[in-house]
């Protein structure tokens, strides 16, 4: 269905980087021209390929999208970053020079009345002990500070070894065991006490209609933004619906 009335927007996974300008021309034309009529835009993860700490914005390609997000909070629309795995190292100087609001993972909001858990969703793939491992690592305040202490080209580096460890590791494991744990999203609705979960991460777009505790529950999973796909979710007061992306925009584009 198309959108023809005003809604909070919803998307996450675009991983923008400079060697996929179909991607951030997509983006672009998403800003521009769906974007400004929403009651509200969330990003809910990896919307950089990589962020390795706010000085990346010194990056001319970072900063364009930064500029172009600034000029939409600009014209009134509101917003919200809750960071994923490729970009957990957001801090103030990326909100500020974005007009973006931080958000905590996982946060819980009241979306037209319906008690609706934002996540980026990979706290929630607790069958891959590998993975959150790793996960808890990086978030150690300590690991942080060391890493945010090395020179901006060293942290380039090691996570671009990171990412292909991380692409390396995959390869080895079952799909289901990178999916979300099914307890882990039915303890979610439990102690957030919500009926609706939006989230991310996996790559799996879906609407999940689920049943809690005698409760009937939706979880919407976002898709990512990889070659020609791409879409959001838009919710408005009569529910949510998935949007895909226009697909004439060349791989050619770049961002401008």
């Amino acid at each position: 269905m198309p959108l023809v009335a005003t809604a909070t927007l919803f998307l996450s996974d675009l991983h923008l980087t400079p060697e996929r300008p179909g991607a951030a021309a997509s983006f672009r034309r998403f800003l521009n021209q769906k974007a400004p009529r929403a009651d509200a835009l969330y990003l809910l993860g990896d919307l950089f390929e990589a962020w390795v700490g706010d000085d990346d914005l010194a990056l001319p390609f970072h900063a364009g999208i930064a500029a172009a997000l600034k000029q939409l909070a600009q014209s009134g629309v509101p917003l919200y970053f809750l960071p994923g795995n490729r970009d957990f190292l957001a801090g103030p100087d990326l909100a500020r020079a974005a007009g973006l609001a931080l958000l905590k993972d996982p946060t819980r909001i009241d979306l037209y009345g319906s008690p609706t858990l934002l996540a980026h969703g990979d706290a929630w793939c607790t069958d891959d002990a590998q993975y959150q491992a790793f996960r808890a690592q990086v978030r150690d305040p300590g690991w942080r500070s060391e890493f945010l202490a090395k020179p901006l080209a060293e942290r380039h580096a090691l996570a671009a070894a990171l990412r292909c460890r991380s692409e390396q590791a995959k390869a080895g494991k079952r799909p289901e065991i990178m999916d979300v744990n099914p307890e882990a999203i039915a303890e979610a609705f439990r102690r957030h006490a919500v009926s609706r979960i939006i989230h991310g991460h996996t790559h799996r777009p879906a609407h999940h209609r689920l049943n809690v505790d005698g409760r009937p529950c939706d979880r919407w999973v976002l898709p990512d933004w990889y070659g020609d796909s791409g879409g959001y979710l838009a919710c408005d007061a009569s529910g949510c619906r998935a949007e895909k992306l226009a697909t004439d925009v060349l791989a050619t584009d770049v961002w401008q």
